[in-house]
């Protein structure tokens, strides 16, 4: 399957589906002599995991990651880093219905189209369990630039349904406030009526969507090309590679829509102690200008769909183009947002790692 491989010089190469053996992801790129082991990685990885909550799929997987490669005494050697992540609870069962049958809202249909064939236990490799690689990797990439330039990267739901959070700003935003809640909105009262919403969702075999919100900081001026591989196509087409995006924005996104000019431009001031030593007022860019990065904290939010996978009976057609009637059985999230937001930060991370050597390679 094409497709697979994400990165220009850091680059990210993931395989696995569902309901297999487990998840794969080769790095290759990563500069040797970086302390790296399987306990960098796993902070984030319990963080994507499954049954971690009421409010998450109660599928339980350890997500223990095995470093195949890449590794010498502690330190990496700068050949190419391959990690496990075993599948060990799927209910494959749970699919035999859904074989010759196409669940609305997933890629059932568009993989027989393309393909001619498809897994169908649990989406196979349009599942979002293939993220597990993708957050492994970009664990190292989170390492790699704290480390070297302490850039950081950190995602919250800002809204699940119709309730929205107060966050005045984002870039203030800890991580201990992320993670103080099961639906991870560091605004504690948006967050308790988002659990509950949840939760009455769930009790009415129904799902929710809602956004995410990733704040980089750190970044220095400088990151990014200026035409097709600006520093923001890049980071959105990280974010529509995950399962569910369905729109993102920068900085003020849509609400530019109904902007003025007068109104809208970042006003650029000093910024003594900066290198180069000029900031901007406002961030109403998110952090980017031209498809380069301005030094401000790169802003970025994500609308996440409700989970298409729910138990009610639902009208549908088989393979043949016959109407049928399908319900998913499975066990399935009734809302995404609170395993999104670390899948969001790995592929953020991933493109800042991979712009910061692009960097170099041209300086």
């Amino acid at each position: 399957m094409a497709g697979s491989t994400f990165g220009t010089l850091f680059r990210v190469t993931t395989a696995g589906e569902s309901h297999g053996p487990g998840n794969v992801v080769i790095v290759d790129g990563c500069p040797p002599g970086l302390e790296l082991s399987e306990a960098d990685l796993i902070p984030d990885l319990q963080r994507r995991k499954p049954g971690q909550s009421r409010i998450t799929t109660p599928r339980k997987e350890d997500d223990d990651p095995e470093i195949l490669s890449g590794v010498f005494e502690g330190l990496t050697t700068g050949t190419p880093i391959a990690v496990l992540i075993r599948n060990q609870d799927p209910r494959s069962r749970d699919y035999g219905d859904i074989k010759d049958k196409y669940r609305p809202g997933h890629a059932d249909f568009t993989f027989d189209a393309k393909f001619g064939r498809r897994d169908y236990r649990g989406g196979g490799r349009s599942s979002a369990r293939e993220t597990t690689a993708r957050v492994a990797a970009g664990a190292i990439a989170r390492k790699l630039l704290a480390e070297r330039l302490g850039v950081g990267v950190l995602g919250m739901v800002d809204q699940v349904g119709e309730l929205h959070a107060d966050i005045p700003d984002p870039g203030a935003v800890t991580l201990e406030q992320v993670e103080a809640n099961p639906v991870r909105c560091p605004d504690p009262a948006a967050a308790e009526q988002m659990e509950q919403l949840i939760k009455d969702v769930r009790r009415r075999q129904d799902s929710v969507g809602g956004a995410a919100r990733v704040v980089a900081t750190g970044v220095p001026a400088g990151w990014g090309e200026p035409v097709f591989d600006k520093l923001r196509a890049d980071l959105g087409k990280a974010m529509f590679s995950l399962p569910a995006v369905m729109a993102v924005e920068f900085g003020q996104g849509f609400a530019v829509a109904e902007a003025r000019g007068s109104g809208h431009c970042d006003t650029l001031v000093p910024a003594p102690g900066k290198s180069p030593p000029i900031g901007t007022h406002t961030n109403r860019a998110g952090g980017m200008l031209g498809g380069i990065s301005n030094g401000m904290p790169i802003v970025l939010r994500c609308a996440v769909k409700p989970t298409s996978s729910i138990p009610q009976d639902r009208p549908t057609v088989d393979r043949d183009g016959n109407e049928t009637v399908i319900a998913t059985r499975g066990r399935h999230d009734p809302c995404l947002l609170p395993r999104f937001v670390p899948m969001a930060e790995a592929m953020v991370l991933l493109v800042l790692v991979d712009h910061w050597m692009r960097h170099l390679a041209v300086s």
